[in-house]
């Protein structure tokens, strides 16, 4: 287990804990690590306390193994101009039977140029009580594509693959980060939102409100689709760059995988469940032919469609770079697990995971 500053700050509802990959990764990790002293080691990749009370007095837990990772192989001969290309499954009941169900899982992997730079999970804003990765890019800096906050607020952000792009278009970014500090309801912040959606090159967004008292309420918008939001009903659903459960090859391929993952929830350890959706959110099988994929990006998205069509993107210098996975349960205890690619290189990872209670 490490703890980040954040975690220092209040580590009473936070803690954390980290995992370097690959000869490059545990080099990384070496660095990172000599900075906090003796009393931390590097045993198999896992930064750990050399003292086994003190990793037990801010309750330790049992750790996984990373997913194997895709080699690079074949080039992707044109840019990738329409940034992040995420992909999403999650599964949401508010009230469930078992005191052992979750409430919330989401499983979402990150697509995206390999040089952008950007900042990995952490918490930031008032009080420390957003978690989210962070874009960096210059004119962009401070959008996400996913977070959640202290509060119960969650939000997630896929684009809409479409074949031009408005380059003097608002950052889609912005959207994810503006919910999580707001006071506004979900539904509320999407009706706004989709007064402004044509500010904004083609995007999904998913806002929700987590509150174990007053129950959960998730919410999408996109501005391609309908003009007005919608609650969803409690059950399962895919996202990825078309509009909510449009039945692309890839998005139907990883949903299946995801349920079986799901289905077996109860069952497993929660290491165990989150070790399979990263399993899941690293699936590099094509999913073809596709005349949805083809007819949505046309001329744009043939030079790569043997690796878009993938729930795990892989092409040079460009790709799937971070997975995420969500649990919420029954008592709102939220765990959140990244697996971010270090240093532009597809054979090098770190995995972190944030647990904290939430205050709603």
């Amino acid at each position: 287990m490490r703890y980040w500053k954040a975690f220092l700050v209040i580590p009473a509802r936070m803690g954390s804990r980290v995992h370097w990959q690959g000869r490059a990764g545990l080099a990384a990790g070496k660095q990172r690590l000599a900075g906090l002293g003796a009393a931390w080691s590097l045993q198999g990749g896992w930064a750990t306390p050399s003292d086994s009370s003190e990793a037990l007095s801010h309750g330790a837990t049992s750790m996984w193994p990373a997913a194997g990772q895709p080699d690079c192989v074949a080039p992707c001969e044109q840019s990738c101009s329409q940034g992040p290309m995420c992909i999403i499954f999650f599964k949401f009941d508010p009230r469930p039977v078992s005191k052992n169900a979750y409430r919330l899982i989401l499983a979402a992997n990150r697509d995206e140029f390999y040089h952008r730079p950007s900042k990995l999970a952490d918490f930031w804003g008032n009080n420390n009580e957003v978690l989210s990765g962070l874009d960096m890019e210059e004119g962009k800096e401070g959008g996400t594509w996913l977070g959640i906050s202290t509060r119960g607020k969650l939000a997630a952000l896929t684009n809409y693959l479409q074949p031009r792009q408005d380059r003097d278009a608002r950052g889609r970014g912005e959207l994810v980060t503006h919910f999580l500090t707001t006071d506004m309801d979900s539904l509320s912040y999407l009706k706004k939102v989709s007064a402004e959606g044509h500010l904004y090159n083609g995007f999904n967004l998913i806002a929700a409100d987590l509150s174990t008292e007053k129950g959960d309420v998730v919410c999408y918008y996109g501005n391609r689709g309908e003009p007005e939001p919608v609650i969803l009903a409690p059950g399962t659903y895919g996202l990825s760059n078309a509009l909510l459960e449009t039945p692309w090859r890839k998005l139907c391929f990883g949903k299946q995988l995801f349920l079986e993952a799901v289905e077996r929830s109860q069952e497993l350890p929660k290491d165990a469940l989150i070790a399979q959706l990263l399993h899941v959110l690293n699936n590099d099988e094509a999913q073809l032919p596709d005349p949805a994929i083809e007819d949505q990006g046309r001329e744009y998205v043939q030079p790569f469609l043997s690796k878009y069509a993938a729930v795990c993107v892989r092409c040079p210098g460009y790709g799937t770079r971070t997975n995420t996975v969500i649990l919420v349960d029954a008592d709102g205890h939220v765990t959140f697990t990244e697996r971010s690619m270090l240093d532009k290189d597809p054979s090098c990872w770190e995995t972190s995971t944030h647990e904290f209670k939430l205050q709603s």
